[in-house]
C-alpha cells in the first residue's frame, strides 16, 4: 500500500544511496551475523514489540529506514542517508571515494527536508540519521548538514530524533550550533590512531580533524549550560571503527575506546568488520571475521557500563581478544572461578563483574537483599535472573549452589 506516492527523483535518490548505509552503523537493532550481546549475556537490542510484514520490511530498507533503538528500549524507524554521495577524500575502503567509478547522488538541504517529513507524515520514519560525502570542504559540507536540520528543527518544526554527522576538522562555531540541533552527534575516527588512519584514509588527519571535534564538544558540555542544546539538553557522541582493514589489533581499538568512553564520555562505539568494495585499493584484502565485531562491542560495554579497564581484558600474545568466548566470561574464569561472590554482600560493582548479571539485575538483587537473604538459584529465578550463566561464580548465603559444569567440546 505503500511508496505508490514516492516515485520521485528525491526517493530514487534515497534508494540508490541506501544500497551502501549499511556501512554507517546508527543505533540499529541487528547486526550481521549476531545480535550485539552485552557482558551480562543479554542481548542489547530488544525484539520490536510491533513486527513488520517481511515484505514491508524490505521496502523501508531499500529507503534508507533502519529500526533504531532508543534509550529504554523503544524501537523507532529512522532513516539513514547522505546529503551527496560525491566526495572530494579518498578514503581506501569507502565506496563513496573519490575517483571511484559510481553513479553520484547530492540533495539540496531543502529537498531531502521534504522528501524526509513526506515520509514522516505518512508514518514511516520518527528519526533521521544525516552524514555526507565531502565536497568543497568539510566546513562547506558540514553548513549543509546544519541547514538541513535546521529546516526541519525550524521550518518544520520537527521535534524528533535527528543524528548529525560532524565532517573532519569542522570549527568550533559549527559543531556548538550542531549541538542545539541534533539529539546525537558522530565523529568516524574509522581508525585507532593516526598510523592506522594513514592506512585507512590518507587525506584524514587523526588528531586535528577526528579527536580534536570530540574534545571541543566534552569541553562544551563541561562548561556551557545544557538548556542550551536541543530540547534542554546537550547531545550524545559516537564514533565508528573499521575493523580489520590496515592490520590493527584489538588493543589498539580498544585502548582508543576505553580513552574516548572514560575521557571524553562518548556513548558507544560502532564498529564495522571491513568488507572489500570493488573498485578500491582495498578490494583484495580479505573480509574481516563479524564475530571479532561482537567481541569489540561487548568489551566496550564492559568500559561503558561495568567499569573495566583494558588491562582486564582477556588479550593474546598478539593483542587480540579470543573469538571462542566473551570477555567477560574470560575474565570471570580466571578470577571467579576460585574466587566466587557472595551475591549476599556484594557491592553493586562486585555483582557487574559476575556473568549474567547486569545494571538492571544488579538493582534488582540489591532490592531484594533488603528483604531477606538469598539462599538458593531459584530465589533468582524468581526475580527474573537467568541462572545458568553465573552459577559457578557466586555463593549464595556462603554456599556455592548446585550448577553442572560446561562440557569443553
Amino acid at each position: 500500500m505503500f511508496y505508490n506516492w514516492c516515485m520521485t527523483d528525491a526517493f530514487v535518490k534515497l534508494q540508490e544511496i541506501a544500497v551502501n548505509m549499511h556501512l554507517e552503523p546508527a543505533e540499529e537493532t541487528n547486526l550481521n551475523p549476531a545480535p550485539e550481546v552485552a557482558p551480562c549475556g543479554q542481548v542489547v537490542a530488544p525484539r520490536s514489540s510491533t513486527a513488520q510484514p517481511r515484505h514491508t520490511a524490505a521496502k523501508q530498507a531499500a529507503l534508507g529506514i533502519s529500526h533504531a533503538v532508543m534509550p529504554g528500549g523503544k524501537t523507532m524507524p529512522q532513516l539513514k542517508t547522505l546529503l551527496t554521495t560525491a566526495c572530494e577524500r579518498n578514503c581506501y575502503y569507502c565506496p563513496f571515494r573519490a575517483g571511484r567509478n559510481y553513479k553520484r547522488h547530492t540533495f539540496q538541504p531543502e529537498e531531502l527536508a521534504k522528501a524526509f517529513m513526506q515520509m514522516y507524515r505518512a508514518g514511516l520514519v520518527e528519526g533521521l540519521f544525516l552524514s555526507s560525502g565531502i565536497i568543497k570542504g568539510s566546513v562547506a559540507t558540514q553548513d549543509k548538514i546544519l541547514e538541513t536540520a535546521e529546516i526541519l528543527r525550524q521550518k518544520h518544526q520537527f521535534k524528533g530524533y535527528i543524528h548529525l554527522k560532524v565532517m573532519p576538522g569542522v570549527e568550533k562555531d559549527q559543531l556548538r550550533h550542531a549541538m542545539t540541533l541534533a539529539d546525537r552527534l558522530s565523529v568516524n575516527l574509522e581508525a585507532p590512531n593516526d598510523k592506522r588512519l594513514a592506512l585507512l584514509a590518507p587525506k584524514k588527519v587523526f588528531f586535528e580533524e577526528l579527536v580534536r571535534p570530540l574534545q571541543i564538544i566534552e569541553q562544551i558540555r563541561q562548561e556551557e549550560p545544557a538548556h542550551l542544546g536541543w530540547n534542554g539538553r546537550w547531545p550524545s557522541t559516537v564514533t565508528q571503527f573499521v575493523v580489520g582493514a590496515v592490520g590493527e589489533t584489538d588493543v589498539e581499538i580498544l585502548s582508543t575506546t576505553e580513552y574516548f568512553t572514560k575521557q571524553l564520555h562518548i556513548q558507544r562505539a560502532y564498529f564495522s568488520a571491513f568488507s572489500p568494495i570493488p573498485d578500491t585499493p582495498l578490494e583484495n584484502h580479505p573480509a574481516e571475521n563479524p564475530m571479532r565485531k561482537v567481541r569489540l562491542y561487548q568489551t566496550s560495554f564492559l568500559f561503558r557500563d561495568y567499569d573495566f579497564g583494558l588491562e582486564e581484558m582477556p588479550f593474546d600474545q598478539q593483542g587480540n581478544l579470543p573469538l571462542d568466548i566473551d570477555p567477560k566470561l574470560a575474565w570471570a574464569k580466571d578470577n571467579l572461578s576460585h574466587n566466587p561472590v557472595e551475591l549476599n554482600r556484594a557491592h553493586r560493582d562486585e555483582l557487574l563483574r559476575v556473568p549474567g548479571i547486569g545494571p538492571k539485575h544488579s538493582h534488582t538483587i540489591l532490592n531484594a537483599r533488603r528483604r531477606g537473604q538469598l539462599r538458593e538459584l531459584n530465589h533468582l529465578r524468581q526475580l527474573g535472573i537467568a541462572t545458568k550463566r553465573l552459577a559457578p561464580y557466586v555463593l549464595l548465603d556462603g554456599k556455592r549452589p548446585n550448577f553442572q559444569l560446561p562440557l569443553d567440546l
